[in-house]
């Protein structure tokens, strides 16, 4: 059996987040659109969920035509069925994704992230998988004590920290 592998670069809209899962059952489009709208208020979204059997869509979710699109076209890109896709905008992923890997349907968060992000997809003749993501860039060194000082503000003018 021959394997392809290939990276494929996932577009994320100016001020999106995105978060890359996989699930395992077609129920994942409507219960991770709920999660995300009974989470944060005014969020906006996009969900794209890759269809693994039957008629194999991509079906979708979503109160953002602009994140709506992008979450199909990366999921299309991918390719890789049960997978879905989220773009959110006025939100961050840290404020859903504890919900998300609770969803009943979610087997695997592969990556929320802002990050330009590469998703490494292999492909065999009965379709293709995730092998892993390669999120932003590799480390330039270690923080120093203004790194660290800058860190700690950037947390606190979030509202993540006290």
């Amino acid at each position: 059996m021959n394997v392809g592998l290939n990276a494929v670069q996932v577009k994320i809209p100016e001020g999106a987040n995105l978060i890359l899962g996989q699930s395992h059952f077609i129920k994942t489009a409507e219960d991770i659109a709920e999660i995300v709208i009974g989470s944060v208020p005014g969020v906006e979204y996009g969900l794209a969920f890759c269809e693994a059997s039957g008629p194999a869509l991509i079906r979708t979710e979503g109160n953002s035509e602009e994140l709506v699109k992008a979450a199909s076209d990366n999921a299309l890109a991918i390719g890789a069925g049960h997978t879905f896709v989220l773009l959110i905008k006025n939100a961050f992923p840290i404020n859903i994704l504890n919900q998300i890997k609770n969803c009943h349907e979610v087997a695997s968060v592969f990556a929320a992230t802002a990050n330009p992000l590469q998703v490494i997809t292999a492909e065999t003749g009965q379709g293709k998988g995730i092998m892993g993501v390669i999120d932003g860039s590799s480390p330039s060194g270690v923080e120093n004590s203004g790194d660290k000082q800058a860190r700690k503000e950037m947390l606190r003018k979030f509202g993540y920290k006290f």
